[in-house]
């Protein structure tokens, strides 16, 4: 009984009785300051959400812990460690693949379960951890689905490609070349790099109107979106605005302005709405904090994914060993989630991940601004490529 009471109190020890269970704390890393921090509330409000939703099932008290690591690839390893050091049983974050990717290495020496709802490059689980999973897809999925649609739906002759020299960014770039040359040779006549946080494209522009494209692929967010769309128009630059799912965002349309954003595609998930499976949530979602932002739904279902094979695997503790467990439950099964049935392969990659086009318009169905136009494809988003 004397050696119990020692271990109990040393922590080594997890009580038995229910009402005695340690809290389980989850880190959740998100932007938290700057226009991103809207889309970083949304996201903090999802798992806020969630952690309500699951309390009840878990049976003992959840906290929340949050970061944010700024973007900058430094100060994430910072976030991580913080995050260790405050006891978190698992993560979900971070924003954007050039944070999440060293911030793994971190969660992955510690045995931390990580999931990210928004980090789509493709080292990010190409590097071997078993610790890192996902609920988004992947970039290679966005570019691919894209260079299908302009190639097939908008039949362009002349591609010139740009990108915001960010992993995410040129990962897009990248890929969405190296499939259109594959399947259509000397399409691309052009290729521009931009800087974030510069707001006066008019060189570039004017550099691309010479190339005379027909469609003008952008890897990036939609700040710079919107600035380069804005200024394509001005500059009497007419080619298609093709981008991901970083632009999909009513901000892209308000800095570009309702004119010029008219028209633009944009790859992103399926519209949740049409998800049975979302439909409650969207609901109790909008009804309490507004309108859904663009990674809710990820956000509820990564808080979803972790608390899940917590509740399964009954960690005594955030151990690694512990830990161990949790990460056995999510690599051995599935989650039901708002974004319907969720399975990881071995490298933590979702099983499938399809991606569709949206067209930029006021009263589109998303938001208010992005109305689905193509269905999954049968073939191209199925699966799991080799590929934010």
């Amino acid at each position: 009984m004397r050696w119990s009471w020692l271990l109990l109190v040393l922590g080594l020890v997890a009580p038995t009785r229910a009402g005695e269970l340690r809290p389980v704390k989850l880190g959740l890393v998100i932007p938290m300051a700057g226009e991103a921090g809207r889309v970083g509330q949304t996201m903090r409000q999802a798992a806020e959400m969630a952690i309500a939703d699951w309390s009840e099932k878990l049976g003992r008290k959840i906290e929340l812990a949050v970061g944010d690591d700024q973007f900058d690839p430094r100060q994430a390893v910072t976030v991580a460690e913080k995050l260790i050091q405050d006891g978190v049983w698992g993560v979900v974050g971070h924003f954007y693949s050039s944070s999440s990717i060293p911030a793994s290495a971190v969660y992955y020496q510690a045995g931390i379960p990580q999931v990210t709802a928004t980090s789509t490059h493709p080292r990010l689980t190409a590097q071997g951890f078993d610790t890192v999973f996902r609920v988004s897809g992947r970039d290679d999925q966005h570019a691919l689905s894209a260079a299908e649609f302009i190639l097939s739906r908008l039949r362009a002759r002349r591609i010139a490609v740009v990108h915001d020299r960010t992993e995410y960014g040129r990962t897009l770039a990248e890929t969405l070349i190296r499939s259109v040359e594959r399947r259509a040779a000397r399409r691309i006549v052009a290729t521009e790099e931009l800087a974030q946080g510069d707001k006066d494209f008019s060189t570039l522009v004017a550099r691309l109107k010479s190339a005379d494209p027909d469609v003008v692929y952008f890897g990036g967010i939609f700040r710079e979106g919107g600035y380069l769309i804005r200024q394509m128009r001005q500059a009497a630059l007419t080619a298609t605005f093709v981008s991901g799912d970083g632009v999909l965002d009513p901000e892209f349309v308000k800095i570009a302005g309702e004119e010029a954003a008219t028209g633009a595609f944009l790859t992103f998930a399926p519209d949740p709405r049409l998800l049975a499976s979302a439909r409650s949530v969207i609901q109790r979602f909008e009804a309490r904090y507004g309108p859904i932002g663009p990674y809710v739904l990820y956000t509820y279902d990564a808080m979803g994914v972790l608390l899940h094979a917590i509740r399964v695997a009954k960690p005594l503790s955030n151990s690694k060993e512990e830990l161990r467990k949790v990460l056995k439950v999510m690599h051995g099964s599935a989650y039901d989630g708002t974004l319907g049935h969720l399975r990881w392969d071995k490298n933590g990659d979702l099983a499938a991940s399809p991606y569709v086009v949206y067209v930029t318009k006021k009263g589109g169905s998303l938001q208010g601004w992005f109305e689905q136009v193509t269905a999954i494809s049968p073939t191209g988003n199925r699966g799991n490529p080799k590929a934010r």
